[in-house]
């Protein structure tokens, strides 16, 4: 089969039926031989194609397989549900999607932006007074009692990282009590799944069809996928799962100790509010596992 590249011409884009049940058989033949064979597939909403019948328990599976076919279909998996959305499922008819004009000013206007001045957490510029380390700190204030207080939360939780850096059995007990929140066990697993592929491969441009409660305009749709793409460069961070008010990634880089894990801690928490750890426990987690999970809910 030859490999596509680029944009994906899509029959819901030029009223060609004929054209997008070739396209569905194509994809269809691709899946032979995975854990995607014999699922059944349709036309979902958008331009996408999607594929029923995924068991939960295999998502990541699921989406591995689909992944593996990028360079052949041209076309961006992301696992999604319809536990929550009644739009998400197979429809007799392909629905028009955005054109590849528009899909590419979404992706030029994405490069131009800048999440990280949007996103950010709201602790993010607390200050900490006498008396309130061991609120932030876990039970870990006497490791840094050298820091004078008050200073920003940011400073302590940094000087308590880098203590742990330097003592490699304080450093393991703390992984030992965080190391969760960057394994694939952690994910959530809805009771409904399906494989959503995206007329693209660009990882900006699939950004469009991402739903997240923190990209609910089409600006912040826009920094949220330069936020995929940069991940993606940095630590091959790649979305697996969109389930509305959360994400979740497959790393093939995980970030090192030190200011890479320190920074990589501070993105997932100002895309991620309700991950209820602090900055420097994610920092400790990042080095030791290969899946992230970004949850932001009302």
């Amino acid at each position: 089969m030859a490999p596509d590249h680029g944009w994906h011409t899509d029959a819901s884009m030029i009223g060609d039926t004929v054209a997008v049940r070739i396209d569905l058989d194509r994809i269809e033949a691709a899946f032979a031989g995975t854990p995607l064979a014999g699922l059944p597939i349709g036309y979902g909403p958008s331009g996408t194609v999607l594929v029923a019948g995924v068991e939960p328990g295999r998502l990541h599976e699921a989406w591995q397989a689909a992944e593996a076919l990028v360079p052949v279909l041209g076309r961006r998996p992301v696992m999604v549900t319809d536990d929550f959305d009644d739009t998400m499922r197979i429809r007799p008819e392909p629905q028009q999607g955005p054109s590849e004009s528009e899909v590419r000013q979404f992706a030029e206007a994405a490069r131009a932006s800048e999440p990280w001045l949007a996103y950010r957490h709201y602790s993010q510029d607390d200050q900490v007074g006498e008396g309130e380390a061991e609120n932030y700190l876990r039970g870990m204030a006497a490791l840094v009692s050298h820091v004078e207080l008050p200073t920003s939360r940011q400073s302590l939780e940094r000087a308590l990282y880098d203590r742990l850096l330097a003592d490699a059995d304080l450093h393991a007990r703390a992984l030992g009590r965080v190391r969760f929140v960057t394994q694939a066990d952690y994910w959530f697993t809805p009771d409904s799944v399906l494989l959503m592929l995206v007329p693209t491969s660009d990882v900006r441009g699939a950004a469009y069809w991402v739903d997240f409660w923190g990209a609910l305009t089409r600006d912040y749709r826009e920094m949220l996928a330069e936020v995929l793409a940069q991940w993606r460069d940095r630590w091959d961070a790649r979305l697996v799962a969109s389930w509305g008010t959360m994400l979740q990634f497959q790393v093939g880089r995980r970030p090192a100790p030190g200011d890479d894990a320190w920074t990589a801690a501070g993105q997932l928490k100002a895309l991620a509010p309700n991950l209820d750890l602090s900055r420097w426990e994610v920092a400790v987690a990042m080095t030791a596992g290969d899946a992230w999970f970004v949850h932001n809910r009302p």
